[in-house]
């Protein structure tokens, strides 16, 4: 018998999204309107796999700052900071599902670095399987991805429930066959969620 999984996204989905912005732009001595765009602009190459200090780096020459490998540390460890900020109620949904036997995985676009702070915290425990976008220089919306993920699950796509805060990263799941349906909130998730137990 099959195994059904309900995978969850983790920005803006199990936290809120981050507030650290301006304390990295200061960090950098630069204003948050020069620091978010290049933030935001260049963070697809950070989540398919770049080292910490390229992303820094890249942002430092838009910007026009100096990034040396003490900057990038402090800048990583705010980054990871700013989305380390867990939302109680989609905490709650998880491991209410977890105590019903669900069985759960976690597929973030995420750096490297910050999957690593990820697997040492409790709640990660709560998921079989943690599948960051920068371990596998791969990242949603592609479809290779959400075929890595059933891999790694070893589940047909028809198995998996996907739950994602942005549309195109719902798109990109039912392109390849996952069922996947827009994150709006851990209240209305647990109101359709519940009977997949």
């Amino acid at each position: 018998m099959s195994r059904h999984w309900i995978v969850f996204d983790y920005g803006e989905v199990l936290c809120s999204r981050t507030t650290a912005v301006p304390e990295m732009a200061a960090a950098l001595g630069v204003g948050v309107a020069e620091f978010e765009p290049a933030y935001w602009g260049l963070r697809d190459a950070y989540d398919r796999g770049s080292a910490d200090i390229e992303y820094w780096r890249s942002i430092g020459a838009v910007v026009g700052a100096e990034v040396d490998e003490a900057m990038s540390a402090t800048l990583t460890e705010l980054d990871i900071e700013g989305w380390s900020c867990l939302e109680p109620a989609a905490l709650e949904l998880v491991a209410a599902l977890s105590e019903a036997g669900a069985s759960l995985a976690l597929l973030s676009n995420a750096p490297s670095s910050f999957g690593r702070w990820v697997e040492q915290q409790e709640f990660s425990k709560l998921f079989e399987v943690l599948l960051f976008s920068g371990d596998v220089r791969l990242a949603k919306p592609d479809a290779e991805i959400y075929r890595e993920l059933l891999s790694r699950l070893d589940a047909a796509p028809g198995d998996c429930l996907f739950l994602d805060d942005r549309q195109s990263n719902v798109d990109g799941a039912n392109a390849v066959g996952v069922r996947a349906h827009r994150w709006l909130g851990a209240a209305e998730a647990r109101s359709w969620l519940e009977p997949e137990k």
